[in-house]
């Protein structure tokens, strides 16, 4: 008899998030990355202002990946919220 239970390995488009160890609190590896995309940004790096400061600029010298990581994570939190996820699984977090 063929086991209900299959293995499934889900997996981010983006290697470096898969990359990242897994710790058990919800999101965590998405908001990892998503801090070191913004540190190594050249906003935070050569004009050294603040993160939130850069993401709120939106001036081109915070790259692109760095804000569809921005929305991965805050619709990962959100669905932490929603009672429809206890049915669904959460957004964006594997």
């Amino acid at each position: 008899m063929a086991s209900l239970h299959t293995q499934s390995t889900q997996a981010f488009e983006d290697e470096n998030v898969n990359q990242l160890e897994k710790t058990g609190r919800s999101c965590d590896r998405l908001r990892k990355e998503l801090k070191r995309c913004i540190k190594e940004s050249a906003c935070v790096q050569r004009d050294r202002l603040p993160a939130a400061e850069c993401v709120r600029k939106h001036d081109g010298t915070v790259p692109e990946r760095c804000f569809v990581l921005l929305s991965t994570f805050s619709d990962c939190k959100r669905s932490l919220v929603d009672m429809r996820s206890r049915f669904r699984g959460r957004k964006g977090d594997l």
